[in-house]
């Protein structure tokens, strides 16, 4: 349902380990379905730091917005600047090229404590 290799956060986050000790998160395709179609999205700012469970960016759809929180303490590397002129993305691809930031976690055993693709599918089963 989920896919595996990502963890995720209860705030409908996924989030993926890279090689390089960096994360990339963005919002997971339950997220996307429930906001409907995405017209602009808000990030936070390259060399911004972020706090694990703290808003940091917003998604706007035709149906609402709703906020962004960031899945892990630690310092923005990256945003998905093409969201700004193709927000659509995220529903079309939610876990490619729907990505939102990249990140480098000020401590990396965070990713760890997130949830499992199997915990995160509990959760939506019961919302």
């Amino acid at each position: 349902m989920y896919p595996e290799e990502l963890r995720y956060t209860a705030e409908h986050e996924w989030v993926r380990s890279e090689a390089d000790g960096t994360v990339v998160f963005g919002i997971t395709s339950f997220a996307q379905e429930a906001l409907g179609d995405i017209v602009y999205v808000t990030m936070p700012a390259v060399g911004e730091s972020l706090a694990a469970g703290a808003a940091c960016g917003e998604v706007e759809s035709t149906k609402s917005v709703s906020e962004i929180y960031s899945p892990l303490d630690g310092v923005v590397i990256s945003r998905n600047e093409s969201l700004d002129s193709t927000p659509e993305s995220i529903n079309s691809s939610p876990y490619g090229a729907g990505w939102l930031v990249t990140m480098a976690p000020s401590d990396p055993a965070q990713f760890a404590n997130l949830l499992s693709a199997a915990q995160y599918a509990e959760i939506t089963l019961k919302g």
